[in-house]
């Protein structure tokens, strides 16, 4: 192992030593993953070790840490000790790395990970309480350790009940990690983003890159929605919308679909300050959005010109008018939304997005923001063909949402 030298950011050194409980909270950027899956190769590198990747919900490997271990393993020039498998990884020591979604488990499916070593949850900040009570006695081996790994959302959590709540468990050593601390930080096209919400919105710079709990409150816009790992079936219909950047804000395109009562969220592309002449190359990270129509935020003309031009003739421009901003975000409220988790900007503005409250009585006023929803426009620009559609066949009563798809799709809208 003499050839896998590691450099360690010092905020991480204080995990360096055995724990029963390690944990590292923070925000984006800081390299949390990057030490604990590096900290996997080099213990699996060293001796038999067996460990186990968890997260709350996992439907695929896609979706797991593996593709990050196998990057590390490879930039860690480690392959001689591993054999990537489809589902797991080996190492030539007999140890083994494999990935689970805590949620599939039964008390009595769980006790397969007794004799695991180490169990690393990444994304902890949405593990059940039923799954933190299953995991910690099940890896009971003699010096077996826990990791976490999260960016906090509320002190309620139960990750931070346990491990910040003022009572953590005997020897738990938990260090809190932000972009600050991460040396490389400063090389990742993270950077831009980081700045933009500095100088925009301090709220949203504390919560998402200095990892402070997020302000729950009534003024949120949006409280239907939940983070999961979703495929969709062949033959869906894909609902696009844009939303253009203004020199240092960012340019997003998003892909939606609905189905009955949901609206699903699969993808997005999102970029601050990207330039004109980039954005056909930002909008082909979305699959397929070439050949989808996109509706995009009409004060641009010259940018839907532009995209028309240059790989996108399907994109048309929004239809703007009174009132057209808050039917969007109701139409957008009547579906239980659902957020692939690669969509992490779309997460952080359903977070965030709210509606104004008086200063002086802090009362909530119908007033939205205009702040947090970049994502949000590009969604109801996405999903403005399809509440047309549906306010012309009932322009005076308001249907059930799952009405409204049953019907749209019986006139073949596309929206």
């Amino acid at each position: 192992m003499s050839d896998l030298l590691l450099d360690t950011p010092r905020v991480f050194a204080p995990l360096l030593e055995p724990a029963r409980y390690k944990g590292a909270h923070g925000g984006r950027g800081s390299g949390k993953s990057h030490f604990f899956g590096e900290s996997v190769i080099e213990r699996s590198a060293i001796e038999k070790t067996d460990i186990v990747c968890v997260r709350e919900k996992q439907k695929s490997l896609q979706q797991s840490v593996k593709k990050l271990l196998e990057s590390k393993i490879q930039t860690m020039n480690a392959g001689y000790y591993f054999e990537v498998q489809d589902a797991l990884i080996k190492s030539i020591h007999g140890g083994q790395i494999i990935f689970e979604g805590m949620a599939n488990h039964t008390a009595e499916s769980i006790k397969s990970l007794e004799g695991y070593d180490i169990a690393w949850v990444e994304e902890a900040q949405t593990l059940s309480q039923k799954s933190l009570d299953m995991l910690r006695p099940t890896i009971r081996k003699p010096a077996s350790e826990l990791w976490f790994s999260w960016n906090p959302r509320f002190p309620t959590d139960p990750v931070d009940v346990l491990l910040r709540g003022g009572d953590a468990p005997p020897g738990a050593v938990v260090v809190e990690a932000n972009y600050c601390d991460n040396p490389w930080f400063g090389d990742t096209p993270l950077v831009e983003e980081m700045e933009y919400d500095r100088r925009r919105d301090p709220e949203k710079y504390t919560h998402i890159w200095l990892g402070d709990y997020q302000k729950s409150s009534e003024a949120r816009v949006f409280k239907n929605w939940r983070v999961e790992e979703f495929d969709r079936a062949p033959g869906t219909i894909f609902r696009l919308g844009a939303d253009w950047g203004f020199s240092v804000d960012p340019s997003v395109l998003i892909r939606c679909s609905l189905e009955g009562n949901a609206l699903y969220v699969d993808y997005e592309a999102y970029q601050v300050g990207c330039e004109i002449v980039n954005l056909p190359e930002l909008f082909m990270s979305v699959p397929d959005a070439e050949k989808w129509p996109i509706t995009a935020d009409s004060s641009r003309p010259e940018t839907i010109s532009h995209m028309q031009k240059h790989g996108f003739p399907k994109i048309v421009r929004a239809v703007k008018g009174p009132g057209s901003l808050e039917e969007g975000i109701e139409f957008l409220k009547s579906f239980d939304i659902i957020v692939h988790p690669r969509c992490v900007h779309t997460i952080d503005e359903l977070s965030l997005y709210r509606y104004k409250t008086d200063p002086m009585t802090d009362q909530v006023l119908p007033i939205l923001e205009d702040k947090d929803n970049h994502v949000i426009d590009a969604l109801r620009y996405a999903c403005e063909g399809a509440r047309r559609a549906i306010k012309r066949v009932t322009p005076t009563a308001k249907p059930r949402a799952a009405d409204r798809i049953v019907k749209a799709s019986r006139g073949g809208w596309m929206g």
